[in-house]
């Protein structure tokens, strides 16, 4: 359904697909005409500029898109098209859910960082107009791929979810291949972040320092903590403990791990500490949270 609030309009996911099990969706999209701004709730929309050129509103704040654009929009976000030009798109309305088939090999890259998380997210708390931009050859390569995903999604041959699934992260990688690459010797404190995030995330079970983050981020202590607090409103310190308190978790529910071996897989070197950080974090200690589940 599409809910009228005020100017605003809030679209379900289910607007788009009535399929319950598999909520997703691809298709080409054109707009001669002014679109109402409108939020997407419960799913993120990749959109692929394929052709042409419009204003993109968000929120408050707009910008000129054109064609070999790519954005994400989440669903805290209002958006909306205006003065559109020979434009064509291509959106794949998709729950953040399904990128945690993501490796951690792609978790921990810049480019998907940036694109699929950072960006979304900071458009939320502050004006944010970057996006990544495809060259031609590249845009193609997108299309031919998109192609297939459409033809699968309207066709729905066996195994289509499957193959959705997996077209679908082979784009999200490509995507954050291309990021990355443009991105490459240009000072951004969006890949500054995307730096440190990828590397806390892919070192957080080692001891870690705010000075070794920073140093494999290429910045200072300083101007870390400045970035992180102003993207996530939190420290560096803070998000690193709290991927070392979900792997806890995890462990005292699949495992039968003392909680000092716990503990020290999961970076801290005290039980004792672990112990009270835990109990902070989730209003109980290790030993109950595992008999509760």
């Amino acid at each position: 359904m599409n809910e009228r609030v005020g100017l605003l309009s809030i679209v379900q996911l289910e607007w788009f697909t009535k399929d319950e099990e598999f909520p997703f969706f691809i298709q080409y999209g054109g707009h001669d005409e002014d679109t109402d701004l409108h939020k997407h709730f419960e799913f993120s929309e990749l959109v692929i500029v394929l052709n042409g050129n419009a204003t993109h509103i968000v929120n408050t704040e707009s910008s000129f898109i054109k064609k070999g654009d790519v954005f994400v929009i989440n669903g805290s976000n209002a958006h909306a098209y205006k003065d559109p030009h020979d434009f064509k798109i291509c959106n794949i309305m998709y729950r953040p859910a399904m990128l945690r088939a993501a490796g951690p090999d792609l978790r921990t890259a810049n480019g998907f960082q940036a694109l699929f998380v950072l960006e979304p997210f900071y458009r939320r708390i502050h004006p944010y107009q970057s996006k990544l931009s495809l060259p031609i050859p590249s845009l193609e390569h997108v299309s031919a791929l998109i192609s297939i995903m459409i033809d699968e999604y309207n066709n729905r041959f066996q195994g289509y979810q499957t193959m959705l699934i997996s077209r679908f992260m082979e784009l999200v990688v490509y995507l954050s291949r291309q990021y990355d690459s443009q991105e490459k010797g240009k000072s951004s404190h969006l890949m500054q972040l995307a730096h440190a995030i990828s590397y806390i995330e892919d070192h957080y079970l080692e001891p870690l320092t705010l000075e070794e983050i920073a140093s494999k981020s290429g910045i200072s202590v300083r101007h870390l903590n400045r970035i992180f607090q102003s993207y996530y409103q939190t420290t560096p310190i803070s998000y690193l403990q709290r991927l070392r308190l979900e792997r806890a978790c995890m462990l005292l529910k699949q495992t039968k791990l003392t909680i000092t071996e716990i503990s020290h897989k999961c970076g801290f070197n005290d039980s004792n500490y672990f112990t009270r950080q835990f109990t902070k974090a989730y209003g109980c200690p290790p030993k109950t949270y595992r008999m509760d589940r």
